[in-house]
C-alpha cells in the first residue's frame, strides 16, 4: 500500500511540473544573475510586474500597514519604506516567500542617513573632517545596524551640492564643492555597500537626489532649478558620477524641475546621462510621491499622464503614490507605455534583489538584533568622528582649551542640555536617551573640584527673556561661560528652508548678555547650516562650530573644550556675513569687473563687504602650521600628462595637531569662463610639534579639463595657476603650462 502511495505522489509531482509555471527556485539555479532575472521575468503577469515597481510606506513606528500582507501575497508590492525590525520584516517577508505565487522577496528600505541607532554627525559635519575614510567607517556601522533590524536598503548618501545655506537640506550633504562632494560620495557608498551589498553587514545604497536639488530657487525646498548643462556637468553631476563609479546600486530622482522638466520625468538625466553615458545598471526610485507631483509641475494632466511620463523617462520604482500600479495596464493598452519599458524597469529591480541575495537569504536572524545596536566600538567611533568634524572658528588669546581644574564653569544656553537637536533631522532610529548632551559631557570631563552650573537662558525659538538674569548671575559667579546656541532639529533638514540665517529667537541677545558680564565667553554652535553670526565673531573670543554631532556630541565637544582633542576640521561650505550675500561660494566665476575696494563700479555691495565671514576650507587649531616650499615636478606638461605638486607642512606650535592641506587650480585663459579657483586635492596631515612633512598631490587630465561649449570634456593648452594652503584664501602659488 505504501509503495502505491509513493508512486502516486511521484506521478503527481511530475505532472505538476508540466502543468504549473516553472518555480522561481529553478530560475535561481541559473549560472548568473541576468539569466535568473530573465527566467523569472518570463513567468510574471503584468500585475506582478507592476507590483515590483511599487514601494509603499509603513507606519511611523516601523510596523507594516494592514494592507501590506495581502498586497505582497498577490505580488502587488515589491518594496516598503520605513518597515523595520527583524521580527516585523521577517513576518512580511514570510508572506512573500511562502504565500505569493512567484516567491519574490520584499526589499525593505529606510532613511539611514548618518546612523541607524548609533547616530553620527550630520553629513555636512563629517565633510568638515576633510577625511572621507571617517564617512566610510560611519556608513559601515550604520549598514551593520540597519541590516540587523531587517533593512536591506538605505536612501543615502545624499550627494547634492548646496551653495545656498537657506536650504535646510544642506545639512545632509558634503557642502558646496564637487571635488569634496565626490570624495565623500565614494566613501559613503563604499561604507554602506562594501564590495558586496548582499553581505550580512551591508546594505544597498541610494545616491540622491538626482539631480540639482540643492540649487532650488530662493533656497526653498522642492522649488525649481534653472541652470546650464555646463553647470550641471561641472558642479552637480560629479558626486553622482563618483557614486555610480563606486558601484552604487540605486539612485533617487529629485523633487525639483530642471530647466522646465521635472527630475522624475527627465529623460536627459535619467536615460541619456545615467544609462547611456554612465552605463548605470541599477534602478531609479522616485522621491516620495514625486511621480504624482508631476501633475502639480504642470507636465501631466492626471496620474495616467504622470505614470507614462515618469516610467518612459526612466524612473523604475514609484515611492508611495500608485500611478504605475493603477494605470499601467491602461497605458500599455493605449500604447503610451511599451511592454519593453515595463520589463526593463522590472529587470533592473529584480537584478538588484538577486545581487542583494534576497532570494537566497530573505530573512534576518532575529536573535542578532539586540546585540547589533549601540556597540561599544560604534559609540567610540561616533565620538571620534564628532571630534574630528568640529571646526574651531575663533580662539583669541588662547581662550581654549580650558583647564579641567577650573573652580567653576557656567554652562548656558537652550542647546546646552538638549538631547534631540544633536541627532539632526534624519535621526534614523536614534533615541534621545542615548544622546550625551554638552552639559553631561562637560560634567564628566572636569575634575571633582570643579563646580559646573547650568542655566537655559531662553528657548531655541520664542521671545521670552525670563531666563536671562539667572544665566547672567551664574556667568558672573563663574570663571568662564560656555554658551550653546543654534538651531533645533526641526530647523535644519527637509522642509526647513529659512529666509534669514540669524540665530532663532532671543539667542543672540542671550550671548550679548553673557558677553557683557566681562567673563571669558565661549560660544558653541549647534546647527545644521552656516549662520550669520557677525556680532559673535566681532565680540566673543572663542567660537566652536560643533554642528549637530550625533549621539556622542556632548562628549566630543568636551574633548575639544578641554584639549583632549585638538580641532582640525575645516568648513566645507562658505559662511556668509549676511543672507543678502547668498548664494556665496568660493569657486565662483570671475566677472569683467572683479571687486575693487576703491572702485564703485565693480562687482560688490555698497552696504557690506563682498567677502565671506569665513571662507571655504577655513578652520583653526590649538597649534599653528606653516605651509611652504611649493614645488612642481615640471614647468609644463602635455594635456594627457601628469604633474606632481608638493609642499612642506610644518607644525610650528607646541601641540600635536592636524592640518588639512588644500590644493586649488585656476585655468587662466580658456574658451569658457573658468572659476577663480577649484579644489583638486586635499590631505589631512597629523604632525607632532616641530615635525615637518612634504605632502604631494598629482594633477592630471581629470583635474585640468572642463566641459566646453559643445559639451565635450577637454583639456585646453595654456597657463594654469596652482594654489596650496590651509583654506581657499590663504595660499601660496606657482604656475605651470599645459601644452598640446
Amino acid at each position: 500500500m505504501k509503495r502505491h502511495i509513493r508512486l502516486a505522489v511521484l506521478l503527481l509531482f511530475l505532472l505538476s511540473s508540466f502543468l504549473l509555471p516553472t518555480p522561481p527556485t529553478l530560475s535561481q539555479r541559473a549560472p548568473n544573475v541576468e539569466q535568473r532575472v530573465n527566467a523569472l521575468l518570463a513567468q510574471m503577469t503584468l500585475e506582478e510586474k507592476l507590483g515590483q515597481l511599487q514601494q509603499l510606506d509603513g507606519e511611523g513606528n516601523g510596523n507594516f500597514r494592514p494592507e501590506h500582507p495581502d498586497l505582497v501575497r498577490k505580488g502587488l508590492l515589491g518594496s516598503t519604506l520605513g518597515v523595520r525590525g527583524a521580527q516585523r520584516t521577517n513576518q512580511l517577508q514570510r508572506v512573500a516567500m511562502t504565500e505569493s505565487r512567484l516567491k519574490i522577496p520584499v526589499l525593505f528600505g529606510f532613511d539611514v542617513i548618518h546612523g541607524y541607532r548609533t547616530i553620527f554627525p550630520i553629513p555636512l559635519a563629517e565633510a568638515s573632517s576633510f577625511d572621507p575614510s571617517l564617512a566610510e567607517r560611519s556608513a559601515a556601522v550604520a549598514a551593520q545596524e540597519a541590516n540587523n533590524v531587517g533593512l536591506r536598503w538605505t536612501f543615502a548618501p545624499m550627494v547634492d551640492i548646496a551653495r545656498d545655506p537657506r536650504w535646510g537640506r544642506i545639512t545632509e550633504g558634503a557642502g558646496e564643492d564637487p571635488f569634496l562632494g565626490a570624495a565623500f560620495a565614494r566613501a559613503r557608498v563604499r561604507g554602506f555597500q562594501g564590495d558586496n551589498y548582499g553581505a550580512p553587514d551591508k546594505v544597498l545604497a541610494c545616491a540622491k537626489h538626482w539631480v540639482a536639488y540643492g540649487d532650488a530657487e530662493g533656497g526653498r525646498d522642492y522649488d525649481t532649478t534653472d541652470l546650464s548643462e555646463n553647470t550641471l556637468r561641472e558642479i552637480y553631476f560629479p558626486p553622482f558620477k563618483a557614486a555610480v563609479d563606486a558601484g552604487v546600486g540605486t539612485l533617487m530622482s529629485s523633487f525639483n524641475a530642471i530647466n522646465g522638466v521635472p527630475a522624475s520625468a527627465n529623460a536627459f538625466t535619467l536615460t541619456k546621462v545615467l544609462r547611456q553615458e554612465w552605463k548605470f545598471d541599477g534602478f531609479v526610485v522616485s522621491d516620495y510621491t514625486s511621480v504624482r507631483e508631476l501633475i502639480n509641475h504642470g507636465i501631466a494632466a492626471n496620474e495616467e499622464d504622470a505614470a507614462a511620463a515618469a516610467l518612459n523617462a526612466g524612473v523604475d520604482m514609484e515611492m508611495v503614490s500608485r500611478s504605475y500600479n493603477m494605470f499601467g495596464p491602461k497605458l500599455l493598452q493605449q500604447k503610451r507605455l511599451s511592454q519593453a519599458t515595463i520589463d526593463e524597469a522590472v529587470r533592473r529591480i529584480l537584478r538588484i534583489k538577486f545581487r542583494l541575495g534576497l532570494f537566497d537569504r530573505p530573512y534576518t536572524e532575529e536573535a542578532r538584533e539586540p546585540n547589533a545596536l549601540l556597540r561599544p566600538e560604534s559609540i567610540r567611533l561616533a565620538r571620534e568622528i564628532a571630534g574630528r568634524s568640529m571646526v574651531l572658528l575663533k580662539n583669541d588669546r588662547e581662550t581654549l582649551p580650558l583647564n579641567k581644574n577650573l573652580s567653576s564653569i557656567a554652562v548656558i544656553g537652550p542647546l546646552a542640555d538638549e538631547r534631540r537637536a544633536p541627532l539632526g533631522w534624519w535621526a534614523g532610529d536614534g533615541k534621545e536617551e542615548n544622546t550625551v548632551t554638552p552639559l553631561a559631557g562637560i560634567k564628566a570631563k572636569v575634575s571633582a573640584q570643579t563646580k559646573v552650573v547650568y542655566a537655559k537662558g531662553c528657548e531655541i525659538q520664542g521671545d521670552s527673556t525670563a531666563g536671562f538674569q539667572e544665566a547672567v548671575n551664574l556667568a558672573k559667579a563663574s570663571d568662564v561661560a560656555v554658551v550653546f546656541v543654534g538651531e533645533s532639529h526641526e530647523w535644519a533638514g527637509e522642509a526647513a528652508s529659512r529666509s534669514t540665517l540669524e540665530l532663532p529667537g532671543r539667542q543672540m541677545e542671550l550671548v550679548q548678555a553673557i558677553q557683557a558680564t566681562g567673563k571669558p565667553t565661549i560660544v558653541v554652535l549647534v546647527n545644521g547650516r552656516p549662520l550669520s553670526i557677525g556680532w559673535i565673531v566681532n565680540n566673543v573670543p572663542s567660537i566652536l562650530e560643533s554642528w549637530m554631532g550625533g549621539s556622542e556630541s556632548g562628549n566630543a565637544i568636551a574633548d575639544i573644550l578641554f584639549g583632549d582633542v585638538n580641532p582640525g576640521a575645516k568648513l566645507p561650505v562658505t559662511y556668509p556675513r549676511t543672507v543678502g550675500q547668498v548664494p556665496i561660494y568660493y569657486n565662483h566665476m570671475n566677472t569683467g569687473r572683479p571687486p575693487e575696494a576703491e572702485n564703485r563700479y565693480t562687482s560688490k555691495y555698497i552696504d557690506s563687504p563682498w567677502t565671506p565671514l569665513f571662507p571655504f576650507g577655513y578652520g583653526l587649531s590649538y597649534t599653528t602650521f606653516k605651509i611652504s616650499n611649493l614645488q612642481l615636478s615640471a614647468p609644463r606638461i602635455a594635456a594627457n600628462g601628469k604633474l606632481t605638486v608638493s609642499v612642506e607642512v610644518e607644525n610650528t606650535g607646541k601641540r600635536a595637531g592636524d592640518e588639512v592641506v588644500q590644493l586649488y587650480i585656476r585655468d587662466l585663459v580658456a574658451t569658457m569662463t573658468r572659476p577663480v579657483k577649484e579644489l583638486k586635492g586635499f590631505q589631512r596631515v597629523s604632525l607632532q610639534p616641530g615635525e615637518k612633512r612634504r605632502v604631494e598631490f598629482a594633477l592630471s587630465h581629470e583635474h585640468l579639463g572642463f566641459w566646453n561649449r559643445e559639451m565635450r570634456y577637454v583639456v585646453e593648452p595654456g597657463e594654469f595657476r596652482v594654489m596650496v594652503g590651509a583654506n581657499s584664501v590663504d595660499t601660496i602659488e606657482a604656475k605651470f603650462e599645459v601644452t598640446n
